[in-house]
């Protein structure tokens, strides 16, 4: 869990392939359920309704097994949420300065979030609001900065004591 664009989906995903998990990001599983974008179903519907289906989302794919979740930014804005996260995962914040994220996002038209006249103060806002609920949930804060995503992964792997998934057996001598 993370900001928007602290790199949860990116390196969820890079650490799903290294631990040979499943990956699952809620923001896709939402937009396959909603059929539309996150961007038009906030335009449409609003955040409460969205935050309906995401706390929903998450109650659900929270009970399912060993995958490796990537999640909302907002997510944790629900105590349910939180609980669900920090109860039935192992949960990992990943901690951006709203600085960094702005660097990476700042010509990111999709996040319906920063679509204001400041993007940089309104992820300020968001970081104020939200880290406290990320370390509350997080159980493993990793600091992104500037390390590659290979390098995040391993730093993850190594915090959480993963063995990376066995490579494919080689096939037998002819």
């Amino acid at each position: 869990m993370g900001l928007p664009g602290s790199g949860k989906s990116t390196v969820g995903r890079q650490l799903a392939r290294r631990v040979d998990l499943r990956f699952i990001d809620t923001d896709h599983v939402l937009e396959h359920r909603m059929g539309c974008s996150i961007r038009e179903f906030f335009e449409r519907e609003g955040e409460p309704a969205f935050r309906d289906l995401e706390e929903s989302v998450i109650d659900e794919l929270s009970l399912g097994g060993d995958c490796v979740l990537s999640t909302g930014g907002g997510a944790v804005l629900r105590p349910s949420n939180r609980r669900h996260l920090h109860e039935r995962t192992t949960t990992v914040y990943l901690h951006s300065a709203p600085e960094e994220v702005f660097r990476r996002l700042r010509h990111d038209l999709n996040r319906p979030l920063l679509q204001v006249a400041d993007p940089l103060l309104r992820l300020k806002e968001l970081y104020v609001l939200r880290d406290p609920l990320y370390r509350e949930t997080a159980h493993l804060v990793i600091e992104t900065g500037r390390p590659s995503v290979a390098s995040l992964v391993t730093s993850i792997m190594q915090s959480l004591k993963l063995e990376p998934a066995s490579p494919p057996a080689a096939p037998p001598p002819a």
